[in-house]
């Protein structure tokens, strides 16, 4: 219910292309608004990821994007797609063709980023937050109306709580879990150099 409500919710503040992207495939916040058009292949149904989108505080140039390259080869991956983060690519490519988005930036010499605003600049994680918080609040919202009208009785009253980009992540390793998929495809998928970090899913 989670997911799906943010799903349908996203098209209210962020476009939901890259939140299916993070939730299907698990992507780090970073990897994902880092992604180039280059890094997909939609004949092939692959993603490359090589690099992370970063945002840090220069000491004379205040806050800036740069690249940052993985930290482990395991970080360095092919992610396949599933139908519906294809379906996403697609319809996020169309979207921007159709009100003439496109990416107007170039950080560390990597430019044509895919998830970009409508001024063509990098997508930043916090704004995505700042997207989920506000699919948060208004689901919420309707379904305490729909409570008070009498349309849901309140012992069916399901609330989402609060949740970041990240747990998109976390999401997509407990759906992996659940669908018995060997934890091995799991740590190349997350790009995890071990399985230390989610053998609890298991318990």
């Amino acid at each position: 219910y989670e997911i799906s409500a943010c799903l349908v919710g996203s098209e209210m503040c962020i476009r939901d292309s890259i939140i299916t992207v993070m939730v299907e495939c698990g992507l780090r916040a970073g990897e994902a608004t880092g992604l180039r058009w280059e890094n997909i292949n939609l004949d092939t149904g692959e993603i490359s990821v090589n690099h992370t989108l970063i945002y840090y505080s220069h000491r004379e140039k205040g806050c800036l994007y740069g690249i940052n390259t993985p930290k482990t080869e395991a970080g360095n991956r092919i992610v396949p797609m599933t139908p519906a983060v294809k379906a996403a690519f697609v319809q996020e490519r169309e979207y921007q063709k159709k009100t003439g988005i496109s990416c107007k930036v170039t950080i560390d010499g990597y430019t044509d980023f895919i998830f970009v605003n409508r001024f063509g600049e990098c997508q930043h994680h916090s704004t995505i937050n700042k997207g989920i918080d506000r699919i948060i609040r208004d689901c919420n919202e309707e379904q305490l109306a729909k409570c008070e009208s009498g349309t849901i009785k309140p012992k069916n009253l399901v609330l989402l709580p609060k949740f970041s980009c990240h747990s998109l992540r976390h999401t997509c390793a407990t759906r992996l879990c659940e669908a018995g998929i060997n934890m091995k495809v799991i740590q190349d998928v997350l790009g995890h150099a071990d399985t230390v970090s989610y053998t609890h899913l298991r318990a």
